[in-house]
């Protein structure tokens, strides 16, 4: 699924930690993907039974990691501020942030991908905590149990 996209080793690598180390590897990926991490935890949602995991306590571990992620990052955000903002994202992509978070924030939360992107605009843009969190665990919410049902089901569907 992430074949072309990241290198062969970092895939291999978090297949090799989620081996390892099931639930916690599986904690770390979901925290990092909301700053740093390219690679997502749906792909070891759906292969928690091949790695020894029970699928919905993985989908759990994931949201939880993913929500504490995205605080972490939110703090980042906010700590590093405007000046790095503008520094990483260039003037014209950050100011085209700044538009649509003044404009829909909690929608923008919401809806917006890539998941780390919004996280880190979530603290540059200084969005009201609370209302950032309440977007962000919904959107994860939905996401990721979403995605496991949809999993849930496939198994039932083609274990019959």
């Amino acid at each position: 699924m992430l074949e072309g996209f990241l290198p062969p080793e970092w895939i291999d690598a978090a297949k090799e930690l989620v081996k390892d180390y099931g639930y916690w590897a599986l904690f770390v990926i979901s925290f990092t993907e909301a700053f740093i991490n390219p690679i997502v935890p749906y792909i070891f949602i759906a292969g928690a039974p091949y790695f020894g995991l029970d699928l919905w306590l993985s989908a759990v571990i994931s949201y939880l990691g993913n929500l504490l992620g995205a605080a972490f990052t939110y703090y980042l955000g906010k700590h590093l501020g405007e000046k790095w903002g503008k520094k990483i994202l260039g003037e014209r992509l950050y100011f085209k942030g700044e538009i649509l978070f003044n404009r829909y924030g909690f929608w923008a939360v919401i809806l917006g991908e890539p998941f780390k992107l919004v996280c880190w605009l979530g603290g540059i843009f200084q969005m009201e905590f609370f209302r950032y969190m309440l977007a962000t665990a919904l959107s994860r919410g939905v996401r990721i149990f979403g995605f496991t049902l949809l999993v849930q089901l496939g198994i039932d569907l083609f274990s019959k």
